[in-house]
């Protein structure tokens, strides 16, 4: 279910680490600038307060145009350990972060540079 797993209170993620994280496990697929090219996977600039699968000019799957999921940081951040099971029939290929600090990290790297 969807909101199972809040960011959890007091975990500080660390934007540094948030973006080797991306520039290893995200960039080939996303980028964030503002009138970032689509890759793989739809740009992410905006992506904090926007409905899944809203990007004009990318094309998702019914179950992500769907889900009816409006990312924030609890959403990411449950989303990012798994996001096949997070959004069953998504074709993002990313198999997840398990660990809660990366994914704190990555958040925390997303919500800065995808709001410039």
């Amino acid at each position: 279910t969807i909101g199972r797993m809040p960011y959890p209170e007091g975990l500080a993620g660390d934007e540094a680490k948030g973006a080797k994280l991306f520039k290893t496990k995200c960039s080939q697929c996303h980028t964030y600038e503002a009138g970032g090219i689509t890759k793989q996977g739809p740009n992410l600039h905006g992506l904090f307060g926007r409905q899944s699968g809203s990007v004009e000019g990318f094309a998702y799957t019914a179950a992500n145009k769907n889900s009816g999921i409006t990312w924030n940081d609890d959403t990411l951040f449950e989303y990012l350990e798994n996001p096949k099971k997070y959004i069953p029939g998504t074709k993002m290929v990313f198999a997840g972060l398990k660990k809660e600090q990366e994914r704190a990290d990555l958040v925390t790297f997303l919500k800065k540079v995808t709001n410039e």
